[in-house]
């Protein structure tokens, strides 16, 4: 079984800059602090482009993880996808959608997973609420780190 779950973030900040920032491993790192989340291998920094690859070294429950990343998608300003091709997911995957309504910038992610073990369970009860917590922080990161380059 999979599991799928939304979240939608709004901000006045430009979609061509929020869409920048979210490719940016750099920033993805610094929104990661609490997890001592590092790019360890393929691209390390600056912008992840088309078909790149990215692997992270993370603490997450108290156990170091490594994921290898890939970008299956890229489509700026509106739509990137990255999804797992190597790590402690059976499957990862995270779309990442950006457009406008009412004047804001509407940045929404969906995820899609498969946990390892304890399928659905897991899933519900462990994964989803963690990652959604993971999320909203990252968001939260990049919309202050663009709030601070406009004042």
């Amino acid at each position: 079984m999979t599991s799928t779950f939304t979240l939608v973030t709004r901000t006045g900040a430009p979609v061509e800059q929020l869409f920048d920032v979210s490719l940016n491993i750099d920033a993805h790192e610094a929104s990661m602090a609490a997890s001592g989340e590092r790019a360890i291998e393929g691209v390390t920094n600056g912008a992840i482009g088309l078909g790149e690859t990215v692997t992270w070294r993370a603490r997450h429950f108290g156990i170091w993880f490594t994921m290898t990343s890939r970008l299956t998608s890229l489509e700026r300003p509106q739509r990137f996808v990255d999804e797992q091709v190597r790590g402690p997911f059976r499957s990862f995957r995270h779309e990442h959608t950006f457009g406008t309504d009412s004047g804001m910038t509407v940045m929404t992610d969906t995820l899609t997973i498969r946990s390892p073990i304890f399928g659905m369970l897991a899933e519900r009860l462990i994964l989803v609420p963690y990652l959604r917590r993971l999320i909203r922080g990252r968001n939260r990161h990049l919309l202050a780190s663009l709030n601070a380059t406009f004042q």
